[in-house]
């Protein structure tokens, strides 16, 4: 069991991706065998490259607005969004407003690279 706030968990700054952020609440270190839950933040102005990879994500909008682009198509979400995005889906998430941008993607445990 764990009980905890974002704000105590460790700030990761991803290399070559600046003005994006990420937080490992929970995984299998804390007891959650086989997947991660990750919280993004991405700066105004700031994306994830676009990618894809062999696992899927689930993903919560938590606060901001941005875009989510799945394979040629760009879905604007905000607070309270969500989406499931299919393994091998090309995707890429964008800060289109001028707060953070914030929301969780849940991978399976390969997928936190």
């Amino acid at each position: 069991m764990i009980v905890g706030h974002i704000d105590d968990c460790q700030k990761i700054n991803l290399e070559g991706l600046a003005g994006v952020i990420k937080q490992v609440p929970i995984s299998p270190e804390q007891g959650w065998e086989g997947y991660v839950m990750r919280v993004f933040t991405l700066e105004a102005g700031c994306c994830s490259p676009r990618h894809r990879h062999p696992w899927p994500h689930i993903n919560w909008m938590v606060s901001g607005t941005g875009s989510l682009h799945i394979n040629g198509t760009d879905y604007p979400v905000r607070e309270g969004s969500f989406a499931f995005v299919p393994a091998g889906a090309e995707h890429q998430y964008s800060n289109t407003g001028t707060r953070p941008f914030v929301f969780i993607c849940i991978v399976p445990e390969e997928g936190d690279v």
